[in-house]
């Protein structure tokens, strides 16, 4: 598996360059100096987490969170504010916006690279989730074709499938299931086999 994507956003230069190589030795980076170039970005490739700046000039970070959030594609990427705003406001605000994490400025970087880690994984244990969601929705969807009522043969027990034919009880538990059959004797039908063998 290859590293994993983090798209680093703000407007100062400086910033996305010591960002850039607190980062570099374990993620693939990217950088965009303003929201609307981060817009931009995420149209043709989405990363596996964003730092986020929140004081750019013309869209600063609270609107470009809003607005990622408003995505359907886009909205499950973690984002992480790192911002010089220290008050208990500025982050409840980007909590409120859909952050998962507030970093203030000046960023120590053992706790930006923890903190980067935790919500990847957080991030990939909700994926799997997901993924294991999706699988058992599809079973339970399987399941549900063997519900309900079955038309059945009163002698020979075949039974009537959604196109009017009738099929062998094996044949159609093999199509509608996972079941593999085994074929053998109950003891009542041993006991007939062995008399008619026996005469």
């Amino acid at each position: 598996m290859g590293k994993k994507t983090i798209l680093v956003v703000d407007d100062t230069i400086d910033n996305l360059i010591i960002l850039y190589k607190m980062l570099r030795g374990e993620y693939e980076v990217i950088g965009a100096n303003s929201g609307q170039e981060a817009l931009r970005l995420l149209q043709s490739a989405a990363p596996d987490l964003i730092l986020l700046d929140i004081m750019m000039p013309e869209m600063d970070g609270y609107e470009v969170c809003r607005l990622l959030k408003q995505d359907p594609r886009l909205r499950g990427i973690p984002v992480i504010f790192i911002s010089a705003l220290n008050e208990e406001v500025d982050e409840t605000r980007g909590f409120e916006m859909g952050a998962v994490d507030f970093i203030t400025k000046p960023v120590k970087p053992a706790i930006l690279a923890r903190r980067v880690a935790v919500h990847l994984e957080l991030q990939s244990q909700k994926d799997a989730l997901q993924q294991q969601n999706q699988e058992l929705q599809s079973a339970l969807s399987r399941v549900k074709e063997l519900s309900g009522l079955l038309p059945i043969c009163m002698t020979c027990k075949k039974i009537r499938d959604d196109q009017g034919y009738w099929n062998q009880l094996e044949g159609y538990l093999s199509e509608h299931s996972e079941v593999l059959f085994s074929h053998s004797y109950c003891p009542d039908c041993a006991a007939v086999a062995m008399d008619e063998f026996l005469k």
